[in-house]
């Protein structure tokens, strides 16, 4: 789809007013310099479970926000609404998918609390600044992410595999790719994985659980980073009743800056 702008330059407020209004598009590469978040939205006597599987999984589920009972909104972007402001949103009930809507504001309950989790998009600006390519971007894909067979630490009625999102980098360039994203834990830090995805169970680079596939370049090596997406894994696993979620690679854009995230 053409577009009459460059999502790179816009403002997160100018890019949420855009989903807001009914934009759907994968958000890597949208406002650059801005942080992004994964949501997982559940009802209030699940939050406690939720919380706790992050607290044990910092890698894949690093929380930066929490919201009260019923509250959308979030102090990572004063006036925004996690019910209208991502381009796409998935529904769930007892673990499975049950319908992608556009706006979440008729589903949400009364009493749910939305977890704005790190996003590895986050990072992908300071990586692209170092010369390091993007090939999704490159080839205008969203990212591949995969379920793989590394099982996160359970906690109450949460539990679930690990995901992880992959992107090709050129193998010279794969240290400063680790170097730079270590310095971001809150937003996923640095790879989990870097070669062979046999050893995370994944059989096929080419067929994505969530994402599209993209092409490697010459030279590239796949790496691979935890991903927000586990606790949609989580939520297959563990059936709770009723969840709301972002659709992987359809992101929350925040208003605070990506360095905000850069640690030492």
């Amino acid at each position: 789809m053409t577009t009459s702008y460059d999502p790179s330059t816009l403002t997160p407020a100018e890019a949420r007013a855009l989903f807001r209004a009914g934009t759907e598009r994968p958000t890597t590469g949208w406002a650059d310099g801005y942080a992004q978040t994964n949501l997982i939205a559940v009802p209030a006597d699940w939050a406690d479970d939720v919380r706790e599987f992050c607290a044990r999984n910092p890698r894949p589920c690093p929380v930066l926000d929490v919201s009260e009972p019923g509250d959308p909104t979030t102090r990572l972007a004063p006036g925004a609404d996690l019910r209208t402001d991502l381009p796409r949103y998935r529904v769930w009930h007892n673990g499975a998918l049950t319908s992608e809507i556009a706006d979440a504001t008729g589903v949400w309950r009364s009493d749910m609390v939305a977890f704005s989790i790190g996003c590895s998009f986050s990072f992908e600006t300071l990586l692209r600044a170092a010369g390091i390519p993007l090939r999704h971007v490159e080839q205008g894909r969203n990212v591949s992410m995969y379920v793989t067979n590394r099982q996160c630490e359970p906690a109450g009625r949460m539990s679930g595999p690990m995901v992880v999102s992959m992107r090709y980098i050129p193998e010279t360039l794969v240290e400063d790719a680790v170097r730079i994203t270590a310095a971001m834990p809150a937003v996923h830090g640095a790879p989990v994985h870097v070669g062979d995805p046999a050893e995370l169970g994944i059989a096929d680079l080419a067929r994505p659980d969530f994402g599209d596939p993209v092409d490697a370049g010459p030279g590239d090596v796949p790496v691979f980073w935890a991903c927000g997406v586990t606790p949609q894994a989580a939520l297959m696993a563990s059936r709770p009743p009723f969840a709301v979620t972002h659709a992987p690679g359809y992101m929350f854009l925040t208003d605070q800056p990506d360095r905000d995230y850069q640690v030492g």
